[in-house]
């Protein structure tokens, strides 16, 4: 029987981040996953939130080479709809920033963290699944496939949608699902992007370039489940001219790369976030569609608040209501974003006038206001943080 303090239970991005914090936040760690053998060509973008936590971890120096700077964002409205917003861009500059954030390849990404996981100290890795959880007052037990158990003072449900920790917990979820499908690729192109991430706003959802290193880009197309399907079928050379058509050829000539990727959209969010001693993170807690860059930040958001939770004190015993704090302290966070991303979402699918002049509206006075504009974008890479520096930075612009 293996004894440790915390169990982590699941090993993509989420489950190796939380691993590692914990760990060399001083807890002993037990990471339970099955070694990861699919090949991942996706793409995550982190702000700059989650970068600097990456390299309070000590993970970013080997990563960064990899990356490839957000500097503007500009969002387009790609609609034929007779009411149009005006293309507004959000520069890092503007708020003292050198990148909003950096885009990675999943792969960098997973290579990085088990490397990470493997070297350190305070973590023992057990390369199989977890059959059972038990979750009692004073501890839990978790029964592996082979046999096999660890007991823990703590466990940390980080494994996805259909989290075995969530059920054992009794924890009911709210399910959604949108008349929308995603096709996730990556491509190269003949005209620099000049590190600017392009959002085109379309009647079927986002259409999202975001820069990759050299003269390549990753995209995320949110389209109707029938024109998806009819575009999966379409050769790469003709799904790169008909790319190249909808970002109107402002990166020239587009090759699409193999292993084009496409799933329905979908959204999730747990009642509760954590309970006794166990904690809901990632995709075993909230899950919503790829708009917005929010996924992965919004995890590692959930392991930097769990993190501040287990080792603030981590000579001390972990408490019996540790997740019910941790539930209090990630509620809010979670329940905005992902309501505002969903809003979002909505707002270009609907034919309703009055909807369709709200988000233009708020478009213009986005770009027509920079002081609200800066706002947003302080808000968009650490929640929380634009409001309190809002009222002096105000202040200073009146006064300029």
């Amino acid at each position: 029987m293996k004894q440790v303090e915390v169990a982590v239970i699941g090993g993509g991005l989420a489950g190796m981040v939380a691993a590692i914090a914990l760990g060399r936040g001083g807890r002993s760690v037990a990471l339970v996953a099955a070694p990861y053998t699919k090949t991942d060509r996706r793409t995550t973008a982190l702000m700059d939130q989650s970068i600097r936590f990456l390299e309070r971890l000590a993970l970013w120096e080997k990563i960064a080479p990899s990356t490839a700077a957000l500097t503007t964002m500009q969002i387009i409205d790609g609609t034929t709809r007779l009411l149009r917003a005006p293309t507004v861009s959000f520069r890092a500059s503007e708020i003292g920033l050198d990148a909003f954030g950096y885009n990675i390849p999943n792969a960098v990404l997973l290579d990085s963290l088990s490397e990470a996981v493997k070297a350190e100290g305070n973590i023992t890795l057990i390369e199989t699944t977890a059959s059972e959880v038990a979750i009692r007052d004073d501890g839990v037990t978790i029964t592996l496939e082979d046999g096999d158990t660890i007991e823990a003072a703590f466990v940390v449900g980080a494994d996805g949608r259909n989290s075995m920790v969530r059920e054992t917990l009794g924890i009911k979820v709210k399910s959604w699902s949108y008349p929308q499908s995603a096709m996730v690729l990556n491509f190269a192109h003949s005209l620099p992007h000049q590190n600017i991430s392009t959002e085109f706003h379309t009647e079927s959802g986002p259409f999202t370039q975001v820069p990759l290193p050299g003269n390549r880009s990753s995209l995320v197309w949110v389209q109707k489940p029938e024109e998806a399907a009819a575009n999966a079928e379409k050769s790469l050379e003709d799904l790169g001219r008909l790319i190249e058509e909808r970002m109107q050829s402002m990166l020239g000539k587009v090759t699409v790369e193999d292993n084009v990727q496409g799933w329905p959209l979908s959204g999730m969010t747990a009642h509760r976030f954590g309970k006794g001693r166990a904690a809901l993170i990632g995709e075993s807690a909230h899950v919503f569609p790829p708009i917005g860059a929010q996924g992965l930040n919004l995890s590692l958001r959930d392991i930097i608040a769990l993190t501040d939770i287990l080792c603030g004190s981590a000579n001390q015993p972990i408490a019996a209501s540790t997740g019910d704090t941790f539930d209090r302290k990630r509620r809010t966070d979670i329940i905005s974003r992902t309501t505002s991303v969903d809003l979002l979402n909505r707002s270009l699918l609907s034919d309703f006038l009055p909807v369709q002049m709200l988000r233009a509206a708020g478009l213009h006075v986005l770009s027509a206001i920079p002081p609200l504009r800066n706002v947003v974008m302080r808000e968009g890479i650490e929640p929380g943080g634009s409001l309190r520096g809002f009222s002096s930075m105000l202040r200073e612009k009146l006064r300029r």
